[in-house]
């Protein structure tokens, strides 16, 4: 029985229809498939799907779900936003929108952790779409979603360079006199700069081996968070370096803001003042304000399919990429909620925050309270410094994972012939086993993105908007089919959700709509040239482009995922 069951599912090679493939022309095909017991599970899985091994498998779950989670980042997305949102609806909009997300990102987690467990590809998005959409959808909807992932992910290397680059500002300011006592403040030049070099140390990282990536994501989960149990999850690991990143890391700014402030705000000031800040924002209006409060959180909780771009490097890719995706939702959902609460709770004078002439220039609210919090306490910037260099860390980290994302998915699109001159972006380095072309191109798209900092005011506003749309977009097109696939088609992984699956992806699709919606909105009144968002112009436009495309040359040719296992006879796969 068992070995039958084996020779069915294996013989599950080329696209037919929706996700299942027809059976293979000869049985010497299934011996050829079936003989080598030793395969992983997951690259078996990978050659009925039409591929063959490329990439080094060796990434074990601690891996891929600390490039997970360290894609997620536990400051990313909050640090830079916090401060706005406060300022549209009040902290405790803040504190219970980060719940809100949570909760409806768990939907996504789980819609996504199942179609993972079927299709462990690299591709990940562009590939599930392509299958679950079926022969005549397929290919237009992996064209959609790689595109929308691919703008997405380079954007986001873009929004952690620009955030590592505000936080390195604020360290040199605050170490050098504060804007109060004459420190420096970089200038746009310095600015850039700073952002162009954070992107080319990540690409020269990220080409010489993915093991190094690997293990400075497992010191950046370690950097962001603590745990106990550090000794039984990498005892290879050096214990000297988890020691200190388990000092220096986020739970000591969650543990020890709140006892250094020299005084912390009520409950109630935390858990239910809401107020608007029209001479902020220019926004009185309350349901318009609550709803761009939670932007910080929808920013902040999504990247969690990175484990899926490492899919082909993993082993037991189909168990333990589901694990590594749930794993970092929930991390950063718990450990991003108390960092949320550490700010909310330190605040010395809320009005103070958003002061033009306070020590950080009004314009970075973490920065800000960690001042408020240390030099209030002991008179001296020191400890808001170190803390900030924690922050920092995790934007260093974030921005390396991404690359290390954006490259896998510029390599899948690539090796299906979807991008210009995919013959050079799709080469794997011979010896390092990297595919080092793309991850260069991403890096020079993102230098790209950041040129407008020279001077344009909003480019963080946009590379924001156009990440999370582009990213989470991409999210849409397979829950999207997984929804209305007949469920006979669909090839159920050893994670599966059962009878619950069309309710789950019908949540998460509807979430992810709104999400798209609330991005493409003025984020500041009144509208301006220094202050409009806009991002719905620059996706318009690429939008726009890549569907002229579509229509006249790339619909001729473009098939979506191509398989590259053609010769069974010599036994390859």
């Amino acid at each position: 029985m068992v070995a039958q069951a084996q020779e069915q599912e294996l013989g599950k090679i080329a696209l037919s229809e929706g996700a299942r493939a027809p059976a293979p022309k000869s049985a010497m095909e299934q011996e050829l498939l079936i003989e080598d017991a030793s395969l992983d599970p997951a690259e078996r899985r990978l050659n009925q799907l039409g591929y063959k091994q490329e990439l080094r498998r060796e990434m074990t779950l601690l891996k891929i779900m600390a490039i997970s989670f360290s894609t997620m980042t536990l400051f990313t997305g909050i640090t830079p936003l916090i401060g706005p949102s406060y300022a549209y609806f009040g902290p405790a909009a803040t504190v219970w929108g980060w719940v809100i997300v949570t909760f409806f990102t768990w939907f996504i987690g789980f819609a996504m952790a199942e179609i993972c467990s079927s299709f462990p590809t690299t591709g990940s998005l562009y590939f599930w779409a392509a299958h679950l959409a079926g022969p005549r959808w397929g290919p237009l909807s992996s064209w959609y979603c790689a595109w929308l992932e691919a703008i997405g992910l380079i954007a986001a290397i873009g929004t952690q360079a620009y955030a590592g680059a505000q936080a390195l500002q604020n360290i040199i300011l605050l170490a050098s006199g504060t804007a109060k006592g004459g420190g420096y403040l970089a200038p746009r030049g310095v600015f850039l700069a700073m952002y162009v070099g954070f992107t080319l140390v990540w690409a020269v990282l990220n080409t010489f081996a993915l093991n190094v990536i690997a293990l400075i994501d497992i010191v950046s989960m370690w950097w962001q968070v603590r745990d106990l149990l550090v000794l039984e999850l990498c005892p290879s690991c050096s214990l000297l370096a988890f020691f200190w990143t388990q000092v220096i890391g986020g739970g000591l700014i969650v543990i020890l803001l709140p006892l250094v402030a020299p005084k912390t705000q009520s409950a109630s000031f935390v858990f239910t003042k809401l107020e608007t800040f029209p001479s902020i924002t220019g926004i009185d209006n309350r349901a318009y304000g609550f709803i761009l409060s939670l932007l910080v959180s929808q920013y902040s909780l999504y990247g969690y399919d990175s484990a899926a771009h490492l899919t082909e490097e993993t082993k037991g890719a189909d168990i333990n990429g589901p694990i590594a995706i749930l794993s970092s939702i929930g991390l950063v959902s718990v450990f991003g909620w108390a960092y949320i609460l550490a700010l909310t709770f330190s605040i010395q004078d809320f009005t103070y925050l958003f002061d033009p002439s306070n020590e950080t220039a009004g314009k970075y609210v973490p920065a800000q309270i960690l001042y408020d919090a240390f030099h209030g306490r002991y008179h001296s910037s020191i400890g808001a410094i170190l803390l900030l260099i924690i922050i920092w860390g995790s934007f260093f980290f974030g921005g390396l994972s991404i690359t290390t994302s954006a490259a896998r998915v510029v390599y899948a699109l690539s090796r299906d012939g979807g991008i210009p001159y995919s013959r050079v972006w799709r080469v794997v380095h011979p010896t390092r086993k990297v595919p080092a072309n793309a991850v260069w191109l991403c890096s020079a798209l993102c230098i790209l993105l950041g040129l407008p900092i020279l001077k344009v005011d909003v480019v963080f506003t946009a590379i924001t908007s156009v990440c999370t749309i582009g990213w989470v977009g991409g999210y849409a097109v397979p829950i999207f089919a997984r929804m209305v696939i007949p469920e006979a088609q669909f090839h159920r992984g050893r994670f599966h959700l059962g009878p619950a699956s069309r309710v789950v992806c019908l949540v998460s699709f509807l979430w992810i709509c709104y999400t798209v919606a609330v991005f493409l909105l003025p984020t500041v009144y009144p509208i301006e040239l220094k202050t409009f968002n806009y991002a719905p112009v620059a996706l318009g436009a690429l939008l726009a482009a890549i569907t002229l495309w579509w229509i006249v040359d790339a619909r001729k040719w473009f098939k979506g995922p191509v398989r590259n296992i053609d010769d069974f006879q010599n036994h390859k796969v």
